[in-house]
């Protein structure tokens, strides 16, 4: 006889004998310092592997790794969460792991993605034993130099009127500091320099930045200087000049060598000497303030006013120097370059050109050993003694070489030179686009994070692309894409690449965010410079700086964006830097935000999880296993009530955070409020056109 039960006896059953629902948002692992031990392993440690749940909720959870799958052990619990842990043995080259978790009858999957039901190995979370990124990068802030626009700090080193001639053009000393880029720029010279830089260390420690990245720094005929004439030396316009004799070009001539005031400057070796000690000097001054510096490598091609082509002849009766590939085809660097018709020497203009531009001669490593060579001893120089430069940001670094096969081979034989002479510095990227094939130890530590950062954000809150070229009204405030873009992108990174990947805002290629701001599509030569100006909105930028400095990675800031700096794309996001007309307020929030970025482990090196989102609404979390922050931004046009589950980033009921930052359209605010989390539940009204910040106190 079967015996009834009561209602009270079944709902007693089915409380203490079922499972509870599989609470997906307390599954969590990110591959980050907190999740994997060591973080960076080498090749024969053991890697311990942890994965949250919520307390209670699962039965088992699996590890899943290479072809390996092993249970995972409860190492321990709080009030909110169960950590379970496994350990993969060292020895092992590669590895991808993933996560199976089974409650009752439900089983789930998580990857970099989250929690799945089918699981897609391209997800899976990667380690690489060996692969370690410098310490000193993890969440610093960068500050991005363009030196001719940043500070003149020595006026007799200042190219001169006509002091040679570039692109058909003589070039132009510009007097007036605070003169806008015109759109045929490049041969304009407002007279920045390394003293200059020097000049401002002081400006650069108060506002709280770690490491200064300079755009090229080597002797070149451009203001932009990614057409390097000279590997080997600092430029003497940016170093000192100890030796200035010679005459500019005579009236309406082109010729560059009739130009013995040009020659001088740049090929008197007392002149290139004297500029390297700068450097050096520089780099120890900024050393000595606890501060870092990264070079600008340009090594896809060269200029045509190079030394090794010299399509100039400046150098072709230079005492001291080779013939160029140019002028003679027994020149020791015809190797160096491609030509395509070898009956045209002397003065061979059949060269390969980096997109056709015949002033930028791609570098032909492929058909060159000896290119390769001095190549990776440039590579070793600048981070060694005397200079001692912390690393290298490496120009349109996926072109170089004839094939992908190759371009991967010659990064692998960069990152090993580099790392042999300076095992401390970084190796950064300018990449568009997927980075995922250099990102697995071998090659690059990192990327100037335009597809995981500076791209979705700016369609987030601006609404336009990156360059201002176009307005998408359906990105704006769309945070369905914003997520789907951060996600699939961050998920091309290993871990390590992420923490120590450059999150700009904006830089010397693409328009001042600041302009993005007033939602136009535009650029110099269509709108003129004035209307980069007009209708920005000071209150999305201080938005945008609060999210770049609570966002995993290293906050890089543009020269000049914290001062109030407006401009189109290139040439015009290029102007001087303001000083003595600058946005003091716009500084010093940057200097609360960096401070604050700084004042919290959590904002450095933690995890990240999303807490909610919706038109125009975006709230995240970054938490360590002890501190909690709290994001939230709204950039509507009116208030929003916001009920935000916290527990999943480890705050407990009756926890009090505490507001230590709220930005609005006409400012921002220090001033500390509390707000007690109950029922789990942070009730929070987000202020329009806000952005807060909020900590556990």
């Amino acid at each position: 006889m079967v015996e009834k039960k009561t209602n009270g006896q079944k709902i007693h059953d089915y409380v203490y004998n079922v499972k509870p629902i599989l609470n997906k948002g307390g599954l969590f692992a990110d591959g980050s310092k907190y999740y994997v031990s060591p973080h960076e392993p080498d090749v024969d440690q053991d890697v311990n592997v942890r994965f949250r749940t919520t307390a209670d909720n699962v039965d088992e959870v699996f590890l899943i790794y290479n072809e390996e799958k092993i249970q995972m052990t409860k190492e321990s619990s709080n009030r909110i969460f169960d950590f379970y842990t496994a350990t993969i043995p060292g020895g092992l080259p590669f590895i991808r792991y993933h996560f199976e978790i089974h409650s009752g009858r439900v089983t789930c999957f998580y990857d970099k993605l989250g929690p799945t039901k089918q699981n897609d190995r391209e997800y899976d979370f990667e380690i690489c034993p060996g692969f370690k990124v410098p310490e000193w990068a993890k969440g610093a802030v960068f500050y991005q130099i363009f030196v001719d626009r940043f500070c003149n700090g020595d006026t007799s080193n200042d190219v001169l009127d006509n002091e040679y001639a570039y692109i058909g053009t003589g070039s132009v000393q510009v007097k007036d500091w605070n003169q806008r880029p015109s759109t045929m720029d490049v041969g304009r010279f407002y007279g920045g320099d390394l003293q200059g830089v020097k000049d401002k260390l002081d400006y650069l420690q108060d506002l709280g930045v770690d490491v200064i990245y300079l755009n090229p720094i080597f002797v070149s005929p451009s203001n932009h200087k990614y057409d390097i004439q000279d590997y080997d030396y600092v430029d003497p316009h940016y170093g000192r000049i100890v030796d200035d004799e010679g005459d500019c070009l005579p009236g309406g001539c082109l010729e560059n060598k009739q130009s013995s005031r040009y020659i001088n400057r740049v090929t008197n070796k007392k002149n290139l000497e004297a500029s390297n000690q700068l450097f050096a000097e520089l780099v120890e001054e900024i050393h000595k303030r606890g501060m870092k510096v990264i070079l600008d490598g340009v090594f896809n091609h060269c200029g045509s006013f190079n030394k090794w082509m010299d399509r100039e002849c400046i150098y072709e009766n230079q005492e001291g120097y080779e013939k160029g590939a140019f002028v003679s085809k027994d020149s020791p660097y015809n190797t160096f370059f491609k030509f395509y018709n070898d009956n045209a020497w002397p003065y061979n203009t059949t060269y390969d050109g980096w997109w056709g531009h015949d002033t930028l001669p791609k570098l032909n490593y492929e058909d060159s050993p000896k290119l390769v060579e001095y190549i990776m001893k440039i590579a070793r120089k600048w981070v060694s003694p005397p200079y001692n430069a912390d690393g290298w940001r490496l120009d349109v670094a996926a072109d170089l070489g004839h094939s992908p096969e190759y371009n991967h081979q010659f990064w692998r034989e960069f990152r090993r030179n580099v790392k042999e002479a300076n095992p401390n510095a970084i190796i950064l990227a300018e990449h568009y686009g997927d980075p995922k094939s250099w990102l697995k130890g071998d090659q690059w530590d990192t990327v100037m994070n335009y597809d995981a950062f500076m791209e979705p954000i700016t369609w987030f809150l601006c609404g336009v692309e990156k360059h201002s070229d176009e307005f998408r009204g359906d990105l704006l405030g769309n945070y369905d894409a914003f997520k789907g873009a951060m996600n699939y992108h961050m998920s091309r990174f290993l871990r390590p690449s992420i923490d120590v990947s450059m999150n700009e805002l904006s830089n010397h290629d693409h328009s001042r965010f600041l302009t993005r701001t007033n939602r136009k599509v535009g650029r110099l030569h269509t709108m003129g410079a004035d209307a980069a100006d007009q209708g920005v909105d000071k209150g999305i930028f201080r938005q945008a700086v609060v999210f770049q400095m609570t966002w995993p990675g290293a906050p890089t800031i543009y020269y000049g964006d914290e001062a109030g700096v407006c401009g189109w794309t290139d040439p015009d996001n290029r102007r001087t830097y303001p000083w003595g007309h600058e946005d003091k307020e716009l500084i010093q929030f940057h200097k609360d935000m960096i401070r604050i970025h700084k004042s919290y482990e959590a904002l450095k090196s933690g995890s990240v999880l999303y807490l909610h989102g919706g038109h125009k609404i975006l709230c995240y979390g970054r938490f360590t296993d002890n501190k909690q922050v709290v994001v939230i931004m709204n950039t509507n046009y009116e208030d929003v009530d916001l009920k935000l589950h916290i527990r999943q980033i480890g705050v407990y009921n009756h926890s009090i955070l505490r507001r230590v930052m709220l930005t609005n359209e006409e400012g921002y605010t220090l001033e500390p409020q509390d707000f007690m989390v109950e029922h789990n539940v942070l009730t929070i009204k987000a202020p329009k056109m806000s952005a807060m910040v909020l900590v556990r106190a």
